[in-house]
Parts: C-alpha cells; structure tokens; sequence
C-alpha cells in the first residue's frame, strides 16, 4: 500500500512540477544572428522569395497565399510543414514590412502564438541576418512543453538561418533587372 501512496505522490509531484514550470516560464524568448557573404538586396530577395523556402526552412511544404497583398503588411497566408512525420498548417500575418531592411511577422496554430522579426544589415559588403523570437504556448500545457524544449527551438532557428545562408550563397537567381537592358516600350 505504501509503494502505491509514493507513487502517487511522485506522479502528482511530477504533474504540479510540469505545471509549474509553463507558468514560470510562460513566454520564450531568444536571438540568433548569421553573416552571409552577399549583398543586402540579394540576401533580402532570397529570403522572401517563396520559391526558396524549402532550401531553408526544416520541414517546409507549401507556402499558400490566403489574403491581402503578397509581402505587405497584413498579408495572410498558410505555411504547411511536416514536423516528425505529423502535417502542420501555421498561419503567418505580416505585421511590418521595410523592404531590404526588416520584416516582422506573427505566426499562430493550435498550439502556440509567435511573433517573429527578421533584418537584414551590411556589413562590411556582407549580410548581418538577426531574427528575434517571441513565443507562447496557447495553453498551460503548450507553455510548459515550450519552456521544456526552449533550446530545441532555439537551435532549429540557428539551423534554418545556416541553410538560408548556403541558399543565399548559392543562389543563381537574378532578383533585379540588369542596368544594361533596354526599356521596353509602353504602347
């Protein structure tokens, strides 16, 4: 009777433990910054091109444009990832937007509420990319397994800025029109 009272005990100890700690640390927080060896408006364009999130983003699937203008402030679209083997629907919300400069977006799903801003900066001819993260768990439960994993997802972040970077710098796509190509004509 006694090793039933202990364990019931230890599991409730471990149930308010969990709790605990989804109200102690009920918000995650964190910076990861990368240098890349290319030009701010190239390192911008890669960045926001939807062609090349799967090149960097773990995981990615589809990027599907829900409303508003594409990369405008209150644009709305769905990003749909495979997460160990589970399919994942996010809806991202641009909330400000300053073209080769910053982009601020807030991600929402089931589970938790993110808001997420990225910039871009030259230095020394180089790309500096900081992206700055604030997260939270929709519920006691979803807080307490963040605060759990909070490096996980740090490091998942530094990974997804690793691979933009190689995609920055593999990149072979032209985002600009070349200065030596003639107008064309309106009629």
């Amino acid at each position: 009777m006694k090793f039933v009272k202990y364990t019931l005990v230890l599991v409730a100890i471990l149930v308010i433990g969990f709790f605990a700690i989804g109200l102690i640390k009920s918000k995650l927080t964190y910076d990861c910054q990368i240098v890349v060896n290319k030009p701010v408006e190239e390192t911008w364009a890669v960045s926001q091109d939807p062609e090349k999130l799967s090149e960097w983003l773990t995981g990615f699937q589809q990027y599907e444009h829900v409303s508003g203008t594409p990369g405008t402030v209150g644009a709305v679209a769905k990003v749909h990832f495979i997460s160990e083997g589970e399919k994942m629907v996010i809806t991202e919300k641009i909330v400000d937007v300053k073209p080769n400069e910053s982009i601020t977006m807030n991600f929402m799903d089931d589970f938790m509420t993110m808001d997420y801003t990225m910039t871009v900066a030259n230095e020394n001819g180089k790309s500096k990319i900081n992206s700055s993260t604030n997260a939270k768990g929709n519920n006691l439960v979803a807080r307490s397994i963040m605060a759990l994993v909070s490096g996980t997802m740090k490091e998942q972040e530094n990974t997804n800025l690793r691979k933009l970077k190689t995609a920055i710098e593999k990149n072979t796509k032209v985002y600009t029109p070349s200065v030596d190509k003639p107008k064309q004509a309106i009629l």
